[in-house]
């Protein structure tokens, strides 16, 4: 399902709404440039999931941890080279945990994610530089 945000805003919300779907063990594939609201997106998924505490870009740490109801992992494979890299720093622990693993630039680690990964595709409106398209395949509708 395509849908159209206005703002950072809209676009976290929108998170939050697909944040309430989502129960423990659900892996959430993101794919989109850099600027593209992937950060805004998970904030809205770790309210959705009932996660309290500051959400912001594990672009040095690789994974950021905020405990809720159900967990949120928020990884960001843009330094990882490929899928080896992820399994090094307990891949498969953290899916065995119980938790919702969000992970930005997924396309460096697609081998890793499991089938039935709800994708997240995020980019810029041609109508609006500040608006964006985001595409959500599998899991339940929103």
């Amino acid at each position: 399902m395509e849908y159209i945000t206005h703002s950072p805003a809209e676009t976290e919300e929108l998170g939050c709404r697909l944040g309430r779907t989502l129960g423990p063990g659900a892996v959430v594939a993101y794919f989109g440039g850099l600027g593209m609201g992937k950060t805004a997106f998970t904030r809205g998924l770790a309210r959705g999931l009932g996660c309290r505490g500051r959400v912001t870009s594990p672009t040095f740490t690789i994974v950021n941890e905020y405990d809720g109801p159900t967990p949120l992992f928020h990884f960001d494979m843009y330094r990882l080279a490929d899928a080896d890299a992820l399994f090094d720093i307990g891949w498969e622990d953290y899916l065995d945990r119980g938790g919702v693993c969000a992970v930005e630039w997924s396309e460096n680690v697609r081998e890793a994610l499991p089938p039935d990964a709800v994708t997240v595709t995020i980019a810029r409106c041609p109508e609006n530089d500040g608006w964006r398209s985001i595409t959500i395949e599998g899991g339940e509708p929103l």
